[in-house]
Order: structure tokens, then sequence, then C-alpha cells
């Protein structure tokens, strides 16, 4: 088989887990994000450690034939061991029973790793075998029962895993189901995996040669068990986030018409950051400048004045005339609004002021009042302008 098989996995978790590295630094008191951070890595470990280049490699520079295959059985176990318990983590519950079937779960595996390790000790393996250890050495005194313990161990890790899984998708929906039916789908290729591996084993005690299943076939389904059960746990979070940033995007840009007009209506220059900066703090930014706007005008808000620029020229606070046309038709749209039960968070600036939400349906209303002719033909009094003069476009 291939090195390829084996590296490029590797490779795709090293970048995964490289991904992560920011968020397990700052966050490492999680013990969700600590049981990731231990995952992902060993994963890549035993793809590495698995390839036949590397295994060479190994057992020249240990100076022992067929070193790499305890250490692939040990880590593989240590593997196992690490994803029930960061299914355990992240499933939650009650914190005792979660942390003794922790402690139960790397107690049992432990001991299967030193006892894998044990018998490599008391066995014979004088032949050095880079792909088919586990069908050569399968009669082998010690070696036998290493080979059959190590995936005996797997099948029950992977089995358990599946079965935790399943469970837990038919209790909740979303990304959430949908990564938990991957890693449902990798278990079953991991069983796979496994079943090969014992079917090879146990020709070679028939007096058969499978040795194609095990160097061959199997290989082949742990790396895609691998692939599915890392998009599984990795999906949730990254559909979240990617969520996330698409609302924060789509809220960004339905504040458009809004912060535009805010722009000609408060008296001093905006704070202009650059094109490159996060979408977050752009954002951020055009929240800050609408609200401050809406501050200037929260007397004619609350006044319920309507868009007569001839109020909003004169007395404390007055506007320039070349804004008074912006001012009335945030005022108009802003009315209109406060005749809509649940709108506007009641109705107040204040309100309005201190949720998102109001402020994209302000903005929104601006966005259709300008479009369908001004504030002119909402119904309102005009004192000028059938329509206010259209905001320049800008990026920021």
């Amino acid at each position: 088989m291939s090195s390829v098989y084996y590296y490029l996995p590797a490779l795709l978790l090293l970048v995964s887990f490289a991904v992560r590295v920011p968020g397990l630094v700052r966050h490492w008191r999680d013990p969700l994000v600590r049981s990731v951070g231990v995952v992902i890595p060993l994963g890549a470990v035993v793809f590495f450690f698995a390839a036949p280049p590397t295994v060479s490699e190994v057992n020249a520079l240990t100076g022992v034939a067929n070193f790499s295959a305890p250490l692939v059985y040990a880590v593989v176990t240590a593997g196992s061991a690490g994803v029930i318990n960061l299914m355990l983590t992240w499933q939650g519950g009650p914190e005792e029973r979660r942390r003794a079937a922790t402690l139960w779960c790397a107690g049992v595996y432990g001991a299967v790793i030193v006892a894998l390790l044990g018998l490599f000790a008391l066995g014979d393996a004088p032949d050095e075998r880079l792909q088919d250890f586990d069908t050569y050495y399968s009669t082998t005194p010690y070696l036998r029962e290493m080979i059959v313990l190590y995936l005996v161990a797997h099948a029950v890790a992977t089995a358990v895993l599946s079965v935790l899984c399943w469970r837990w998708a038919r209790e909740v929906t979303g990304l959430l189901r949908a990564g938990l039916v991957l890693i449902v789908a990798g278990g079953v290729l991991g069983m796979g995996y496994t079943a090969g591996k014992l079917l090879a084993v146990g020709a070679r005690w028939t007096g058969h040669d499978w040795d194609g299943v095990s160097t061959t076939v199997a290989p082949s389904l742990a790396a895609l068990s691998s692939l599915l059960q890392c998009v599984g746990f990795a999906l949730p979070a990254i559909g979240q986030s990617l969520l996330k940033q698409w609302r924060l995007r789509s809220r960004y840009h339905r504040l458009g018409p809004l912060w535009e007009i805010m722009r000609e209506v408060i008296p001093y220059e905006l704070v202009r950051i650059p094109p490159w900066s996060s979408l977050s703090r752009r954002h951020l930014r055009r929240t800050c400048d609408i609200r401050d706007g809406l501050r200037l005008l929260a007397p004619y808000l609350e006044g319920g004045t309507g868009p007569d620029e001839r109020v909003l020229t004169t007395g404390p606070g007055a506007l320039k005339p070349e804004a008074a046309a912006h001012a009335a038709l945030v005022i108009a749209a802003f009315d209109s609004l406060r005749t809509r039960p649940g709108d506007c968070d009641g109705g107040g600036v204040e309100g309005l002021i201190d949720s998102d939400e109001g402020l994209v349906r302000l903005s929104e209303a601006v966005r259709v009042m300008a479009a369908r002719g001004g504030f002119a033909s909402a119904g309102q009094g005009g004192g000028g302008h059938g329509r206010p003069p259209v905001a320049r476009k800008t990026v920021s």
C-alpha cells in the first residue's frame, strides 16, 4: 500500500490541529478543549508511525527489529481511549459520573498498553516486517496474544464510541446531529478495519493467506474512518462559527443604509478603520457610529416631531440644513416602526440603541422608505424636500 495513504491523513490531522492551536491556548482549562488537543495529534502520530518508511526508520534508530509494532499499537490504544474520553466530555452530564467514566477508561486502556509492551518483550520477532507484522507473527507465542489484544481493544473502543454517538444523535438536531452521524459512520468503517485484520490473522491460523485484506483493505478503511470522525468532531464547532460569521456579515450589510445616513447627520468626522480590518471590528465600528447618531436625534425621536426639517434646523441641538433631510427620514422610519407592536423594543430610543436587532429593523425601514420616495410619501408632513438626498456609498 502506498505511503500516501498514511502520510496524507497525518498531514490533514496536523493541519486541523494547527488551526485549533489559538483556541487551545486561550481555553486550555476547558476539559473539552484539552481532549481535542490530545486526540487530534494522537491520530496524526498513528498514521505517521504506521507508514512503512517511518516503521523502517524507527526500527533502525532503536536497533530493535519491529519496535514500531508495539509503538503503533500503544498509540492507537491511547487514541482510542482519548476519543472515548472526548465523547464523554463533549456529551456532558454530571461531573462525578463523567470523571468516574473517564478514569475507568484511562485505567483500562492504560493497562492494555502495558500488556502490549510486555507481550512484545516476551515474544520473539527477529524478522523486520514493514506492513504485514500482524499476519506474519500471528502464530508466534506472546506476539499472537499481543496482536489479538490490540485488535479487540480497538474494536471495543470503536463500538463504545459508536453507541454513545448514536444514542446522543437521536436526542439532538442540526449540525451536532450531522457530526455525530459522521462519527458513527467512521466507527462502522473502523470496525471494518478491525474485522479485516482479524480475518487475515484467523486465516493464517487455518493455513490460508489473506494478507492483502490486512495490508491493503484494512489501512484504507482506517484512513477513511479517521477522516470521517475528524470531520464529525469538527463540524459542529466549525459550522457554528461559519453560521455566526454569516449572520454577522448579513447584519453588517443590512445596517448599511442607516449608517450612510448617520454619516451625514453626525457633525464630526467619523473614525475610519482600515478596510482590511476584521468583520467583527468593522461591524462594531458601524454600530457605534449609528448609535452616536441616534443619540443626537434622540430629542426628535422621543418628541415625535415628525420629519419637519424646519424643526430639525432650529432650537437646541439644531442640525445643519444639508443633514436635516437625512435626519427626517430616520425619524419617519422610527415613527413607522413605533406604530407596529413588537418593534423598537417598546418604542423607546434607548431600547432601540441597545438592541442590535432594533438597529437592523430601523435600517431596513430607512431603506424601504427611501426607495419609495422618502418621508414625504410616508404620510408625514413635509417641511422642505419631497425626498432626502441619497447618501453617498462608501466602503468601510
